[in-house]
C-alpha cells in the first residue's frame, strides 16, 4: 500500500472563521476525486468529550452513532461526506492526558520519565490509527483553536514531528482572516502575515493559505500574502462570505484546490465530480414556492447581549435540509422559553410550526410546556425533540387529563404524577456524580406502530431498517424517559404511543391522531443529528410539509 498522506488544517487570527467547513469541503473534494479520505478533529480543552459543556459556551454538542458527544465540526464532516463519524474522529487534550496518565499508572512506559514528547507521540498515534481503521489514503487533521494559543502547542509540535518524519507525505493548510475595516475600505493582510509568522515559529511552513474575507481576494492581496508568507500566489485560496456554507466546495473547486493539494502530495490529480452536490446547492437558490415561519422555543439562545445560533446548530441544519428539498423558504423565530413564562404563550403568535428542542433542567421548562399546549390547542404543527417530547407529555397530562401537578422528576421530584422520570440505571449514575458520557447515548432501535403517522413517515421515505416489522433507529442523548406507569391513562385520552425501543421497552415516539391535530409528534431521539443536505430526515420533511399546509 502507498504511503498515507496527511493534511493538517490550522487556524489563525481568530477562532470560528471556518476551519471545520474548510476541512469538510476539502475532504468532500478529495473524496469526489476518488480518494479514500478520513477527517479527525483535535480540540484543546481538557474535557474528555463535549457532553458536559454548556451549549452556550461551545455550541451544540454533536451526537454520533456510537454515542460520542463531539464538537459540531464532526457533524459538518458527516453532512459533507455523507458518512458516519465516531470516537476515532474526535480527540480532546483531556483524552490525550488521560490516556498517558493511565498508561503510566499501568507501567506501560517501563519506568521512563513521562515527558511532553509522549503527548506528541500519543497525538501522532491517534492520527495514524484513524487512517488505518478507515483504510484511508488521506487523513485530514483539523487542529482546534488558533496557532499561538498555549494549550495547542503540543498539537503543532506533533504536526511538526510528523512532517519531519514523513517528507513529501504531509502538507499544511492555514485558515486565516483577512478583514476589511469599514474606515479603510480595503482588505488588510497583516493579521494573516502575523499568524503565519507564529506558525513559522512553531517550525511549520504552510503550503496553502485559505483566506477568509468578506469578498473574493483580488490579485494584489494574493500577491502580498504570497510575498510575506513565502508562498506562491496560486496557493492563496480565497474563501469569501457566502449565503450557505454548502457553496464552499464549489468555490474551492473553481480555484482547483483539490488538484493543487494532490499535486503537492504527489498524488494523481483528478477533478472532483460534484454533480449531486451542485444539484443540491441549486435547490437552495432556486425560487421557492412558499414561505413559512417556524417558532423555536429554546433556552440556550443568549450569550451576553448576543444571540447564538450554534447552540442549536444541528436543528437549524435539519430545518434547512428539509426546506430546500420541499422548495420552501423558512423563517425561524427564536423565542426564549423564560419570556413565555413571563408573558404567556400568546407571544408565540401564529407561526406555521413550533419546535421545542433539546434541553435540561427546570429553567424555561414551564415556557416549553405552555408552548406544547399552545401548539395543540391552536392546531399548529408541533415537533418535540427529546426534552420537547417529554414536556409535550407533561403538557398533555396537565391539560387533557387534568393532572395539574404532572411533571418530569428532573424538575419536580415530588410530583404526584411523574409522567416523565429518570431511567433507573441513570439514577445510580447521578448518585455517583458520574455525569460525563453516561447518558443513554448513541443509536437505539425501536419498533414503530403500524397505522401511526410516524410509521407512514418512515415508510414513505424508505427510512426503516426493516420495513416488515417497522424497525427504525435514531440517536439518543438523555437520562429521563416517558413513565410507562401512566401510559394507559394517557392513551385513553388520545395520546398515541407510536414507537417502543426494542431492548428496554421505552417509549420513543408520541403523537396525536391526524383526525385530532394536523401534526403533533414528539420523539425521544435526535433526528436532527442524522439529517444531511443530500438526505434530509423524514420527520423534518413531514414537519415542513405539515407547516406548508
Amino acid at each position: 500500500m502507498a504511503n498515507v498522506k496527511y493534511v493538517f488544517v490550522s487556524g489563525g487570527t481568530i477562532s470560528g472563521i471556518g476551519k471545520g467547513i474548510t476541512s469538510a469541503s476539502l475532504a468532500l473534494l478529495l473524496k469526489s476525486a476518488g480518494y479514500r479520505v478520513v477527517p479527525i478533529k483535535f480540540e484543546g480543552y481538557l474535557n474528555i468529550d463535549a457532553g458536559t459543556i454548556n451549549p452556550i459556551e461551545h455550541g451544540d454538542a454533536f451526537l454520533c452513532e456510537d454515542g460520542t458527544e463531539a464538537d459540531i465540526d464532526i457533524g459538518t464532516y458527516e453532512k459533507f461526506l455523507n458518512e458516519d463519524m465516531g470516537k476515532e474522529n474526535f480527540v480532546t487534550m483531556g483524552q490525550i492526558y488521560k490516556t498517558i496518565i493511565d498508561k503510566e499508572r499501568r507501567f506501560e512506559y517501563n519506568g521512563e520519565d513521562v515527558e511532553a514528547v509522549h503527548i506528541c507521540e500519543e497525538i501522532i498515534t491517534r492520527i495514524k490509527k484513524v487512517g488505518e481503521k478507515n483504510n484511508a489514503e488521506i487523513v485530514l487533521i483539523e487542529l482546534g483553536g488558533t496557532a499561538g494559543e498555549y494549550w495547542n502547542v503540543f498539537y503543532y509540535e506533533a504536526a511538526r514531528l510528523l512532517t519531519f518524519r514523513n517528507p513529501g507525505d504531509v502538507i499544511h493548510i492555514h485558515v486565516s482572516y483577512v478583514p476589511t475595516p469599514n474606515h479603510l475600505g480595503e482588505p488588510k493582510t497583516k493579521p494573516t502575515q502575523l499568524s503565519v509568522r507564529t506558525l513559522n515559529s512553531l517550525g511549520i511552513q504552510p503550503n496553502f493559505i485559505i483566506a477568509r474575507s468578506e469578498k473574493l481576494l483580488d490579485i494584489r492581496r494574493r500577491e502580498r500574502l504570497a510575498l510575506f508568507c513565502n508562498m506562491h500566489p496560486d496557493h492563496i485560496i480565497s474563501n469569501p462570505d457566502v449565503k450557505t456554507v454548502y457553496e464552499i466546495p464549489q468555490i474551492f473547486h473553481e480555484q482547483e484546490l483539490e488538484i493543487k493539494v494532490l499535486k503537492v502530495l504527489g498524488l494523481k490529480s483528478k477533478k472532483s465530480d460534484l454533480t449531486a452536490w451542485n444539484k443540491m446547492v441549486n435547490r437552495i437558490f432556486e425560487s421557492k414556492k412558499k414561505q413559512i415561519t417556524i417558532a423555536i422555543v429554546g433556552k440556550y439562545f443568549g450569550t451576553g447581549d448576543y444571540q447564538l445560533r450554534d447552540s442549536y446548530a444541528g436543528l437549524f441544519d435539519a430545518i434547512d435540509h428539509a426546506s430546500w428539498q420541499e422548495s420552501v423558504d423558512v423563517k425561524t423565530v427564536w423565542i426564549h422559553a423564560e419570556e413565555i413564562e413571563k408573558k404567556g404563550p400568546e407571544i408565540i403568535g401564529n407561526p406555521d410550526g413550533i419546535i421545542v428542542p433539546i434541553g435540561w433542567g427546570e429553567r424555561g421548562s414551564e415556557g416549553m410546556i405552555l408552548s406544547a399546549n399552545y401548539a395543540r390547542e391552536k392546531m399548529i404543527p408541533y415537533l418535540g425533540l427529546c426534552y420537547g417530547m417529554q414536556l409535550a407529555v407533561v403538557s398533555f397530562a396537565r391539560n387533557v387529563l387534568g393532572w395539574k401537578d404532572a411533571n418530569t422528576t428532573e424538575n419536580d421530584a415530588n410530583s404526584k404524577h411523574p409522567v416523565v422520570h429518570i431511567i433507573p440505571e441513570q439514577q445510580r449514575l447521578i448518585e455517583k456524580r458520574a455525569y460525563g458520557g453516561t447518558m443513554r447515548l448513541g443509536t437505539w432501535d425501536a419498533i414503530v406502530k403500524k397505522g401511526s403517522q410516524a410509521y407512514e413517515i418512515y415508510k414513505l421515505h424508505g427510512a426503516m431498517k426493516d420495513a416488515k416489522i417497522g424497525l427504525t433507529s435514531e440517536r439518543h442523548r438523555h437520562r429521563y424517559e416517558f413513565n410507562g406507569k401512566y401510559r394507559d391513562d394517557l392513551e385513553a385520552k388520545g395520546l398515541i404511543v407510536s414507537a417502543i425501543s426494542t431492548v428496554e421497552g421505552l417509549v420513543e415516539i408520541i403523537e396525536l391522531d391526524k383526525k385530532i391535530h394536523p401534526f403533533y409528534i414528539g420523539t425521544q431521539g435526535h433526528p436532527e443529528y442524522k439529517s444531511r443536505p443530500l438526505s434530509p430526515h423524514p420527520l423534518f420533511l413531514a414537519f415542513i410539509q405539515a407547516c406548508k399546509k
